[in-house]
């Protein structure tokens, strides 16, 4: 395979996945906007929101007010922030459009439809009560072209990029907002009072990252505890979102290019030595060596994942 159509299909799935993870994160601010926290500073919300999604300094460099109207521009339809839901739509679309007779014609489809549906949206037009069924429609839109992704795509060196660019880019949402949120995940916090900034945070993280309702059914009794929703997000595989399960997804995918190719290049070592130091970690272990150490040093390793795997297939 081309390298350059190797690379559009990487980065034409990171950019599906983006697109996903900044309207949630969106939405987990709007939830907390609209609902009452005790103690909370006002804009919390949208700072967790901001913070989360990489883009606060971003967002202040513009905007004086920190207000719904303008982090949904921001995050959602602005051309200035090289994250926004816009420009990770019209990206996906473009490189999906450049291997055009290399992916299906119902993931065209469905990637090609949600771009000219969400070009045509006025965001003028997108009020504070039109905004959680706009946000809804984008998570819809998004895993129906993931389940397109997964259903007609040919399982070949093709689908190994696109799965290898959609598991980096979620390993990489879900640590960052571990680490941008690290001191309210650390054991100490696990004694405190009901009703507290914390609690409220735990939970933005876990519906942040998709995981609020399959944390209970991983935890009998579905109390709310620093320990368990870090273990959760970090090393239970059975959980979608956390980098366990991504590098479990992608250090499989590795050896399924390693087998089509005929050769095992430095990235997917690389895969698979991360992948084997989350299997054999303990929580307990990673809280003694440093959570935001353990974090930042894992974001390091996936980005240098993504870089080897560029050089190593010549990625445009």
């Amino acid at each position: 395979m081309l390298g350059r159509t190797a690379s559009s299909l990487f980065w034409m799935s990171r950019y599906q996945e983006r697109a996903l993870n900044v309207t949630r994160l969106l939405e987990v601010g709007y939830r907390g906007a609209i609902m009452s926290h005790m103690g909370q500073e006002h804009g919390t919300h949208w700072t967790f929101a901001l913070t989360c999604a990489g883009c606060e300094s971003g967002f202040q460099a513009k905007y004086d007010e920190l207000a719904l109207r303008n982090v949904t521009n921001y995050l959602i339809f602005s051309k200035d922030n090289p994250a926004s839901v816009r420009n990770s739509l019209e990206h996906a679309r473009n490189n999906a459009r450049a291997v055009r007779t290399s992916i299906t014609a119902e993931l065209w489809e469905a990637i090609n439809t949600t771009w000219i549906e969400f070009a045509e949206v006025n965001p003028q037009s997108i009020t504070q009560e039109k905004l959680p069924d706009f946000m809804a429609w984008v998570i819809h839109r998004e895993h129906l072209c993931r389940g397109a992704f997964l259903n007609t795509v040919l399982r070949d060196d093709g689908y190994c990029f696109s799965q290898m660019g959609n598991f980096v880019e979620r390993a990489d949402n879900t640590a960052r907002i571990l680490n941008t949120q690290y001191w309210v995940l650390l054991p100490d916090n696990d004694i405190i009072e009901d009703g507290s900034t914390d609690r409220f945070q735990w939970s933005a993280i876990l519906r942040a990252l998709s995981g609020r309702r399959s944390y209970r059914f991983a935890y009998s009794n579905g109390h709310l505890k620093a320990f368990n929703i870090t273990e959760f997000l970090v090393l239970r595989k059975e959980m979608p979102r956390s980098l366990a399960h991504c590098y479990d997804w992608i250090s499989d995918t590795a050896e399924d290019l390693e087998q089509f190719y005929g050769s095992s290049e430095p990235s997917l070592q690389l895969a698979t030595d991360i992948a084997k130091e989350l299997r054999q970690k303990q929580m307990r272990e990673i809280y003694q060596e440093g959570l935001h150490e353990f974090l930042t040093d894992f974001i390091g390793k996936n980005n240098q994942f993504a870089q080897q795997l560029s050089e190593d297939y010549n990625f445009a």
